[in-house]
């Protein structure tokens, strides 16, 4: 009878989750469509690639919803099994309430591990596949960052002339050291090399320090500063091309790896590693915070009032979750605890819950 309970519960379960999965991605595809749209509203593109590139990138965007989704999902299949008074049916077995959320709970987990091991990876993948579409209509298409054992190369073009730019950079101070920027005209001829010991970074236009400016076999060596004007600048080097969510676990540890051999934070890649990690923990609370609201139901409050609870805390956790997620990325409180502490407290306020829920 437990095995036939358990099957029954499963598969109501993932149709819920199915269900409220299908519910956002639809909801989120629409949402996006529009600014791929008007993205595309200026270049000469085929009609459907919007509807591609949404497609694309709307994966990577379920997984920040999915904790909720699994919270609301826990509310709609108490609603049920409340309305259908299948819990009373429970009872009569001989078990509980906590059988019901131990088994939820598990589900979730699990669930958790496949968005780990099978998801991730696809989305990161469409998420990568949106980026390189993106890149090739954008404006600033011509314009790549990358950082290589050789320091950071930047490829810039500026009123018809392409820069090559190398040098060393530390995400924590608004100059590049040891600059060498090549400089040729729009068929690869080169004009000049301009090397530096620094450039302030921290506008668009940048000021080369004193630089020896290599022409027509000739050096000179220049006393005072000069400008260059780029289309970046310290943020956009921080931040351009660098979306997490594109690359899979193996490429978040290169990645990581790459960054401590520069001399490069790596903050955002290990919050970004432990969120993921750590989701089956997630979801597992989420499950569980879930029952406690719904099967503390009284008999004259609807049970709207409770999904609606459901969903307000879904807000709340959110953006304590970020709250807390800056404040590791400030430098505020360890990276770990950003990302455990809303974990804990969360896992505390359950067990505190679950104490007296097998009273109901």
């Amino acid at each position: 009878m437990v095995k036939t309970f358990d099957k029954y519960f499963i598969k109501l379960f993932f149709k819920k989750i199915i269900l409220l999965t299908l519910i956002f991605f639809s909801l989120t595809f629409i949402l996006s469509l529009f600014e791929e749209i008007t993205f595309f509203s200026d270049s000469k593109s085929e009609i459907h690639l919007p509807f591609l590139i949404t497609l694309f990138n709307v994966p990577s965007t379920l997984l920040e919803i999915f904790p909720f989704i699994v919270l609301i999902s826990t509310q709609l299949f108490f609603v049920d099994i409340i309305k259908r008074k299948e819990n009373e049916l429970i009872k009569v077995n001989s078990l509980d309430n906590f059988y019901l959320i131990k088994l939820l709970t598990f589900c979730s987990f699990i669930f958790g591990i496949i968005i780990i091991t099978l998801y991730y990876p696809m989305s990161s993948k469409l998420k990568f596949f949106y980026f390189d579409i993106k890149n090739i209509y954008s404006e600033d298409g011509k314009y790549l960052k990358h950082y290589s054992g050789n320091g950071l190369w930047i490829k810039d073009e500026i009123d018809d002339e392409i820069y090559i730019i190398n040098a060393t950079a530390n995400n924590k101070e608004k100059f590049l050291k040891n600059v060498f920027i090549n400089k040729f005209d729009k068929n690869f001829n080169l004009i000049e090399v301009i090397s530096s010991d620094k450039a302030d970074i921290s506008k668009n236009d940048w000021i080369i320090e004193k630089p020896v400016i290599f022409k027509e076999n000739k050096q000179i060596q220049l006393q005072e500063n000069i400008k260059l004007s780029s289309h970046f600048n310290f943020d956009k080097i921080n931040k351009t091309f660098r979306d997490l969510n594109s690359l899979n676990l193996l490429e978040l540890y290169n990645l990581k790896r790459e960054n401590e051999l520069l001399g490069y934070s790596s903050q955002d890649v290990d919050l970004h590693l432990l969120k993921i990690i750590s989701l089956p923990i997630y979801l597992s609370i989420m499950v569980i915070i879930s029952a406690i609201i719904m099967l503390n139901i009284k008999r004259d409050k609807p049970y709207i009032f409770h999904v609606l609870l459901g969903i307000l805390l879904s807000v709340i956790i959110y953006y304590i979750n970020n709250i807390f997620n800056i404040f590791g990325l400030t430098n505020k409180i360890p990276i770990y605890l950003s990302v455990f502490f809303p974990i804990i407290f969360l896992s505390i306020v359950s067990t505190i819950g679950l104490i007296r829920i097998n009273e109901k």
